[in-house]
């Protein structure tokens, strides 16, 4: 809990004041006469499932859409014209973090964070390069992540690209004021990293600024936030909560309407036959790596940032080219340098990579869900695409009712879906070629708890079906409801095995080199090497 806590009888005039608020789309109504109040120096959290109009909100109060008449928005008492415009978002101070980051890959740190406020001389108006840069690190250095700034963006880990985006936003943070919004901005985080942006946060509340955190992980908006606003079907079904009053179950059950009943791990199904091999990997950070994969079982790879998992998981995927090694998937032997093969021999091989970044490098925004769904296994004939073939429609509509899609519409744009749901497209893109091997790289990250009840059930079910699944990941709650087995990653080499019956903490004290309590080793653990 921060340290200014939010009085619910505060004065009238509130940092951000949303009245009155619906909008639609057509005959869908995203949002419905929504309510919001976030007071001076107060954290604030919002959340929802996917789908519930969290991300129709911010880009309604970031002037991205138009409300519906009758709506009213004010910042400080000051009631905006709407639709908001971005000056007038500015000299608000109400700054956002979006999603998706928004970050262009070829474009330097620095570059990134300055975009559109360059400072240019009186003069010549030539921008001053290494004044943009020192004000830049000096907003990274408050972050607590130095950062080269000259490097792309591009070439950085999640967790830095999130910092470049948090950064941008933070400064035109005026001490005193402001609301920065954060819209799962911190699901890239670290634990280190996540904890020096909360003590960042608080600073900032002290100061007296406001912040909106939208975010999927229940802990941190029950132990981080001082209020919590529940959305649910585009309406709010609780405003402004005292976090103290409430739990992770008791904001589910707002949430979903309904109590939800929590995975726990079911019986393994790997059956003796190996389904894959990989003989030598090697790939920055990683060498000599070696894994045998059997029929319908679940490995986890882990670590802490920059161990290696990551990049394992990415060249056996086929996502990177490696500098050695080579995948055996049933008799097929690929060759991970790359050097020889390419990525249709990976999909020809059965092989499934399900990226961190799904709009980036997973789906197509502009397509259409059925369009994305199908795209591996349409065929060319003639030199043109096979598209459009009454198989396309069977296994689109068969992958929607197995996920649960919403909305259940194979024309949809998969760019106007939210998170979750584009989530559960990109993993059905895979799943209805029945792959050999599935690698799936953080698949539950930034979706809500029902999506993360369908996500499992279907790497589930793919194991059950005889998939080899490897699922790379931080989320030690994930790795230990699924996995059989998980290979703690650290310096590039696999410095633990835990198998038997996992536990979350087994995995946490693994990966971050400490032992575990004696009363909480349910696991087998197994030090390499």
């Amino acid at each position: 809990m921060t340290g200014s806590q939010a009085d619910a009888s505060a004065p009238a005039q509130q940092r951000l004041e949303v009245a009155h608020l619906s909008k639609a789309f057509g005959p869908t109504r995203a949002l419905r006469d929504v309510q919001l109040r976030v007071a001076p120096g107060e954290l604030h959290g919002l959340v929802g499932q996917n789908g519930c109009g969290k991300s129709t909100l911010v880009k309604i109060l970031t002037g991205v859409y138009t409300p519906d008449p009758g709506a009213d928005i004010a910042v400080d008492g000051r009631r905006l014209a709407l639709p908001i415009r971005p000056m007038d978002q500015r000299q608000a101070g109400v700054a956002v973090v979006h999603q998706n980051l928004g970050l262009v890959d070829d474009r330097t740190v620095w570059e990134n964070v300055r975009l559109g406020r360059y400072q240019a001389g009186r003069v010549l108006r030539r921008i001053n390069r290494r004044e943009e840069q020192r004000a830049v690190t000096e907003v990274l250095d408050r972050l607590g992540r130095p950062l080269d700034v000259n490097q792309p963006a591009g070439a950085l880990s999640a967790e830095d690209r999130a910092a470049v985006a948090i950064a941008r936003a933070m400064q035109d943070h005026r001490p005193g004021g402001g609301l920065i919004i954060f819209d799962e901005s911190t699901r890239a985080l670290g634990r280190s990293a996540r904890s020096r942006f909360f003590a960042l946060i608080r600073s900032l509340i002290d100061g007296g600024a406001s912040v909106l955190l939208i975010s999927h992980q229940l802990e941190e908006i029950v132990e981080a936030t001082d209020r919590v606003t529940v959305l649910r079907d585009g309406a709010v079904v609780a405003g402004g909560l005292p976090t103290s009053d409430v739990d992770e179950a008791a904001l589910t059950r707002m949430m979903l309407g309904r109590h939800l009943v929590t995975h726990g791990r079911v019986d393994s199904h790997a059956q003796d036959a190996v389904v894959a091999g990989v003989r030598g990997l090697a790939t920055s950070p990683v060498t000599g790596f070696d894994l045998g994969v059997r029929r319908g079982e679940i490995i986890g790879l882990t670590g802490l940032i920059g161990s290696g998992f990551q990049e394992a998981a990415e060249a056996l995927g086929g996502a990177r080219r490696a500098e050695a090694g080579q995948l055996t998937v049933q008799d097929q032997v690929l060759a991970l340098d790359r050097r020889r093969g390419s990525t249709e021999e990976f999909i020809a091989a059965g092989v499934a990579f399900v990226p961190e970044r799904r709009l980036d490098q997973g789906l197509a925004a502009e397509l259409s869900l059925a369009d994305n769904l199908t795209l591996p296994r349409v065929r060319r004939r003639g030199g043109r695409l096979r598209i459009g073939a009454a198989w396309q429609a069977e296994e689109t509509a068969a992958m929607i009712a197995k996920l649960d899609v919403r909305p259940p519409d194979p024309g949809a744009p998969v760019g106007t879906l939210s998170g979750g749901n584009q989530q559960k497209v990109l993993l059905a893109k895979w799943l209805a070629g029945a792959p050999n091997l599935l690698v799936l790289h953080e698949p539950t990250q930034a979706v809500d708890v029902g999506a993360r009840h369908a996500l499992i059930d279907a790497i589930r079910d793919a194991a059950r079906g005889g998939c080899g699944v490897l699922i790379a990941s931080v989320d030690a709650a994930d790795l230990a409801v699924l996995c059989d087995r998980v290979l703690v990653f650290r310096d590039g080499q696999v410095t633990a095995e835990l198998t038997g019956d996992l536990a979350q903490d087994d995995i946490v004290h693994a990966t971050f080199g400490m032992a575990a309590p004696e009363n909480e080793k349910s696991a087998t653990k197994r030090r390499a090497g």
